[in-house]
């Protein structure tokens, strides 16, 4: 489980097991018109070595909260592959922080799924995001 109050709403992802587990945990939120929220607690082995999340947890955050959505997005669900993914960094995280992808569908169509995004602290984006996603259905 966590070692820290989760913000109201959100509970665990429950992921596959595997690479979700070394990068999070997660935790989803749903909201109405739109993708789930995506949440991230900026933990200890986030931290890179000028105590800040390392870039790559931030990136595999976008990668996560995007390709969630495409999977979500219909049912039976979407099995999407990342065919690219696009993160621009504005601000660092620091630890204990609660960060928050608010994520985009711009364009589903039979085969690609367009997205996009920012990842933020409370309102203040720390990063934008974007991505094209293979589907299979």
């Amino acid at each position: 489980m966590t070692d820290f109050e989760l913000p109201d709403g959100f509970s665990p992802a429950g992921f596959s097991p595997g690479f979700l587990d070394h990068g999070g945990p997660y935790f989803l939120k749903d909201r109405l018109g739109g993708p789930r929220l995506v949440g991230l607690r900026i933990v200890p082995h986030h931290i890179n070595y000028q105590d800040a999340a390392h870039g790559g947890v931030i990136s595999t955050f976008a990668d996560v909260a995007l390709s969630h959505a495409v999977y979500d997005a219909e049912r039976p669900r979407l099995s999407p592959s990342t065919i690219t993914l696009q993160v621009n960094y504005l601000l660092g995280a620091k630890l204990g922080d609660w960060l928050e992808a608010r994520v985009r569908i711009d364009r589903l169509g039979g085969r690609t799924a367009y997205t996009s995004g920012e990842i933020v602290r409370g309102d203040e984006p720390i990063a934008t995001m974007s991505g094209v996603f293979s589907i299979r259905r």
